[in-house]
């Protein structure tokens, strides 16, 4: 993965090429719950493109770009799009769209009825479902799935969608004070070396280095899908909606214990304050105070103990890298300020300090943008 450049191409060559063979532009990520689409608007479309541009395209650009919302199902996230950008040469917007990947067969059949296959042979992919829909799209649309590395896909996304966007990278200030909490633009034009620690079902902790220098340095198995497993288990909740909706309201302290419970107030020798989570559950293993919690503490209690183990090994791995730089991202977080914040105080505990914890505003589309962007102006389609 080289640097990802603002400005391309802009030949005549290109252009025509684009148009001719290769429009409409989408990326998709197709995650175990979320698809994630963006879809590249051409801004700069000439009088003589115009007039060639044949009327499915048109359609497809008025459908995509005039509504919010598609069927049930999917929805436009509006407040993301990115304008006045350049991708292969052409300037225009990124669109950015989401549905559930259980409604995957809506969608194709959506495509269909739009005419999309008589446009384009493949579509740029990554994530499991690329390969686990590969099949789909070929059998309804006819289309194949150009698919692209998840990883190389999500950094080449967010290096460009941060060049792109400013304010895209921002940090919590006073996380657990609502009276005081706020959301602050952190600089990340110079960001390496820096740690992107990436939660999904599990988490996966990278060091990167340098534009297409990152290694894999650790992980843990205990991630969102542990939060929505648990929680479905200790709830009877049934979607991660509603189990941050429960999470929301709860009060971790009558579910775990605390430091204050065993040596009733701080522990100064090693400075650890008395409401300090001293065993994630602790108090569950008294029948008496298992009648006195509630689903939402259970469902908050669950969600402290899987961001603290989180902080815990992001600043371990921050330590033995010399790296000061941790971004967070994946699906876990996506409209989640909970969770957010929660990672933002563990990792200012655990670090004492020294470590910020740096979140993105795109999240979640990083790889849909990272697989598109990697299609170069080649003449494939």
């Amino acid at each position: 993965m080289g640097a990802i450049k603002s400005d391309e191409c802009q030949c005549a060559a290109c252009r025509s090429l684009a148009m001719a063979t290769t429009m409409p532009w989408f990326g998709m990520d197709i995650g175990g719950t979320l698809c994630k689409l963006v879809y590249f608007e051409p801004k700069d479309i000439t009088p003589d493109e115009a007039e060639l541009e044949v009327e499915t395209l048109r359609n497809i650009r008025r459908y995509l770009t005039k509504n919010s919302a598609y069927g049930k199902d999917g929805h436009r996230d509006t407040h993301l799009q990115m304008d006045d950008v350049v991708v292969r040469g052409r300037r225009g917007s990124f669109h950015f769209i989401r549905f559930p990947t259980s409604a995957m067969g809506k969608f194709l059949e959506l495509a269909k009825d739009k005419g999309m296959a008589t446009l384009v042979s493949s579509v740029c992919a990554t994530g499991g479902g690329a390969y686990k829909f590969e099949k789909n799209f070929r059998e309804v649309l006819n289309l194949s799935l150009h698919k692209f590395d998840e990883l190389d896909s999500l950094l080449y996304g967010l290096q460009y969608v941060e060049m792109n966007n400013p304010t895209e990278c921002y940090y919590w200030k006073h996380p657990t004070r609502e009276d005081k909490c706020e959301k602050v633009n952190f600089d990340f034009s110079q960001p390496y070396p820096f740690l992107l620690v990436n939660i999904g079902s599990g988490v996966s902790i990278l060091a990167v280095y340098g534009p297409g220098v990152y290694k894999r340095i650790s992980g843990t198995s205990l991630g969102g899908g542990t939060f929505l497993g648990l929680c479905c288990l200790l709830t009877g909740c049934n979607s991660f909606e509603e189990a941050i909706e429960l999470a929301s309201k709860g009060d971790n302290t009558s579910v775990d214990k605390l430091v204050r419970d065993i040596y009733g107030g701080d522990y100064d020798r090693f400075d650890l304050p008395g409401d300090l989570v001293a065993s994630s559950f602790g108090n569950m293993n008294s029948k008496d105070k298992r009648q006195l919690v509630s689903r939402e503490d259970l469902a908050r209690a669950t969600l402290v103990t899987i961001t603290n183990n989180i902080g815990s090994i992001t600043r371990m791995c921050a330590l033995n890298e010399k790296i000061e730089k941790v971004v967070f991202v994946g699906n876990f977080l996506r409209v989640n300020p909970i969770a957010m914040k929660l990672l933002a105080y563990a990792l200012d505990y655990w670090s004492k300090k020294a470590l910020k914890a740096l979140f993105l505003e795109h999240e979640g589309y990083f790889g849909a943008v990272g697989c598109l962007l990697q299609l170069h102006c080649s003449g494939s389609s």
